[in-house]
């Protein structure tokens, strides 16, 4: 929990989270800025966090959702490995 989001780590380093709300749910990424989204899923406008908003009766492209999911995976392993050999994590 992070925040009071369920939130996936790897190791301590958050990398998504799911937020529920009344009308819909966020699934989101710490680094989402980041991460490769060809589907065009995510949405927001930080410096760092997007997320997919998913909300009742509206379709979602899964494999699309799990890709982003993977990518953002991914992302934080390797900002981790470079922390690890001493570059600038951010």
């Amino acid at each position: 929990m992070h925040d009071g989001y369920p939130t996936a780590c790897v190791e301590d380093a958050p990398f998504g989270y799911v937020g529920v709300f009344r009308a819909h749910v966020n699934v989101g990424f710490f680094h989402g800025a980041s991460v490769r989204d060809p589907a065009r899923l995510l949405e927001g406008t930080g410096k760092y966090m997007r997320h997919v908003k998913l909300k009742p009766g509206i379709p979602i492209d899964s494999a699309a959702l799990e890709a982003l999911v993977l990518a953002a995976y991914a992302d934080i392993k390797e900002r981790l490995s470079a922390d690890e050999a001493g570059a600038e994590f951010q």
